[in-house]
Order: structure tokens, then sequence, then C-alpha cells
């Protein structure tokens, strides 16, 4: 019996399946159910998970089943799979978009069915995950679901199944922010007269630090731009052109659409 399965294969299931083994968890426990031969390889030749391209086959004795495939095919790859779910496992899903409404009508129901939003950064076990459950899950269930994504980052659950769109607006679509705003300093960074490489180090090393600075202090965000802001200094001048242009606005602007498209997606993939 494998404890966990995967259906799909690709980039975020392989991230996941490393992040698991390095924490321990025992590969036999593992099987993926990837149509592709190439990709069956790969994974078992770098994980030495096991493999296969049965996804019946593959669901009837699991315990839990992670479908990691892309929304536009999840309806079709749910409905094939139901006739091997009567044991009731426990099924995550990490397609965005995919309300648990629709996985329940595909799946069939009285199935406990988690919602994940994982981000790209998971990719490097830097990742952040959101995860809403429809029914309460075991203690032995839970700890498997957060040894998943733990390995690859922060985990978190939301009390409502709305809240996955908040997710999907902060850090599922966060790092395409970060990355802009990469972009911009490098840009000007360059204008101002630095080479390219050095344009791009210095952004990133101080994105970097940052990030970390903040996650191993204990004050809020708006205590520690203080700290950098001096009276009179260049950050000010930086901080008050920021706040002419209303940033916050442009931010709470941005992110409502984003979680807006999300809502507008999981109608539009459900029907």
């Amino acid at each position: 019996m494998s404890k966990i399965v995967f259906i799909g294969g690709g980039n975020m299931a392989s991230c996941l399946i490393g992040g698991m083994l390095a924490k321990g968890f025992p590969k036999e426990e593992i099987l993926v159910s990837e149509p592709s031969e190439a990709s069956r390889e790969r994974l078992a030749s770098t994980f030495g998970v096991n493999v296969t391209d049965d996804n019946l086959s593959a669901v009837s004795s699991a315990q839990i089943v992670l479908l990691a495939v892309k929304p536009q095919v999840m309806r079709d790859v749910a409905q094939s799979l139901a006739s091997g779910l009567n044991h009731q496992p426990t099924v995550v899903s990490i397609a965005a978009g995919i309300p648990v409404s629709a996985l329940q009508n595909w799946l069939g129901s009285g199935l406990k069915i988690v919602r994940a939003m994982p981000n790209t950064p998971a990719m490097v076990q830097t990742g952040a995950t959101g995860l809403f459950a429809n029914q309460p899950l075991s203690a032995d269930e839970q700890a498997m679901i957060e040894t998943m994504f733990n390995a690859v980052g922060y985990t978190c659950w939301v009390e409502n199944e709305a809240l996955i769109d908040a997710v999907t607006a902060v850090s599922g679509s966060g790092p395409a922010y970060f990355f802009l705003i990469y972009e911009a300093m490098q840009q000007v960074a360059q204008e101002l007269g630095l080479d390219a490489t050095t344009a791009e180090q210095l952004t990133l090393h101080t994105a970097s630090g940052a990030a970390k600075l903040a996650l191993s202090s204990d004050k809020p965000a708006s205590e520690l731009r203080k700290q950098v802001t001096s009276p009179g200094g260049t950050t000010q001048a930086a901080i008050e052109s920021f706040q002419d242009q209303d940033l916050q606005e442009i931010f709470r602007k941005a992110m409502n659409s984003a979680a807006d498209r999300a809502m507008e997606m999981a109608k539009d993939l459900a029907n």
C-alpha cells in the first residue's frame, strides 16, 4: 500500500517528492502515476520512488491522493479516478482555480478533499502554501499533508475555501510581484550607471536580505522600514515618492484583481 500517490509527475510534484525525501519520508511509500515514459524514468532514477502509468490502479489502495495535473485536464482525470476511490482516501489538489464542489462532482461525494495553493519558490524549498480541508482530517492525515508541504517551505491552513483566493492573491501570484519590482530596480540601477551584473546582484541580494531580516525579526514590516528610513535621508526621499504615487492603493487594486480572477477561474473551470 502506497501512503501517498501523486497523479502527475511534473515540476511541482517533483519538488514535493524531493522535499519529502530530504526530510526522511520513506520513498517506498510514494507512488507516482505519470503518462510520460521519459518522466517516469526520470522520477524513478532521481528519487527511487515507484512509478506507473495506470492512474486507477495507483489510487486503489492509497491513503492520500495528490492531484498534480493541469487545471484544464482535471475534470477528465478526476472522473476517470472516481471508481478507484471507494476506500475513501483523502484527496489533495494543487490545481489552481478548481473548487471543492467541482472535485466532489467529478470524484464522488463524501471524500475528504484538501485544496492546496503552493507557489513556485517551493521549487527551491522556500515556498508558501495555503491549505483548506472540506472535512476534519485525522491527525495522521493532517500530519502527512503538512509533511509534504512543510518540506518545501511554510504552510498554513485557512478556515474557509474563499480564503484560498486570498492566498492566491498574496503568495500564489506574489512571486511575480517581486520579480516585477526586481526588473524595475535593475533597470533603474543601470540607468544610474551600474553595469547589468552589479545591478542584478545588488537587487537580488538586497531582496534576499530584507526577507531574511523580516523573517528573523519579531517587529512588523512598518517598524523595520522606519529603522532604515533616516529623517531627511535618501530612503525617506524614495519612500515619500512611493507614497505620493499611493503605492498601497496600487497593490490593493492589483491583489484584488488577482483574487477576483481566481474566483472567475473557479466558476469557469467548474462548469
